[in-house]
C-alpha cells in the first residue's frame, strides 16, 4: 500500500482538486450575502464605475437625510453578462446622478446587489424591480 500511494501521489493530488474545484466555483457565485427578499432605492453621484470581472461594481455617494455622505459598494453582475443586457463600460460615469435599487447587505453595511440603475437621460439598465433573481446557488 505504501508504495502504491507514494506512486500515486500527483494522481492523488489531482483527484483532490477535480473533486474540489466545483465547490469552490459554486462558493464564488454564492450571494447569500444579500438580502434578496428586499429592495432599496439608493439616489447619488457616481463616485466610480469599475468594469471588471469577475464583477462590476459601482461606488455610489448617498446623502442621508441628515446631509452626511455614505459612500455604497453596489456590486454588479460581470461584464460579460452586462454586455449581453446593453450595457458598454462607459454607460455609467462618475459625476452621474443615478437612482440604483439594490438587493441589500444582509448585515447592514452600505452595499448590495444591483437590481437596476436609473441613468441621468431616463434610461434603466438591469432587471426589472420586483423580478424573481436568476437563480443561486448557497
Amino acid at each position: 500500500m505504501k508504495g502504491f500511494i507514494r506512486r500515486n501521489t500527483g494522481g492523488l493530488a489531482l483527484c483532490a482538486l477535480a473533486i474540489a474545484m466545483p465547490a469552490l466555483a459554486f462558493a464564488h457565485h454564492s450571494f447569500a450575502m444579500f438580502d434578496r427578499t428586499k429592495e432599496m432605492k439608493l439616489e447619488g453621484v457616481v463616485k466610480e464605475f469599475q468594469w471588471t470581472n469577475p464583477h462590476t461594481w459601482i461606488q455610489l455617494m448617498v446623502t442621508g437625510p441628515d446631509g452626511k455622505v455614505t459612500e455604497w459598494s453596489i456590486e454588479g453582475s460581470s461584464p460579460n453578462g452586462l454586455k449581453r443586457q446593453g450595457w458598454r463600460a462607459d454607460v455609467v460615469k462618475s459625476g452621474d446622478k443615478v437612482v440604483a435599487i439594490i438587493n441589500p447587505l444582509r448585515n447592514g453595511d452600505t452595499g448590495g446587489s444591483l437590481v437596476n440603475v436609473t441613468l441621468p437621460d431616463g434610461k434603466r439598465l438591469g432587471r426589472p424591480s420586483g423580478s424573481a433573481p436568476p437563480p443561486t446557488v448557497e
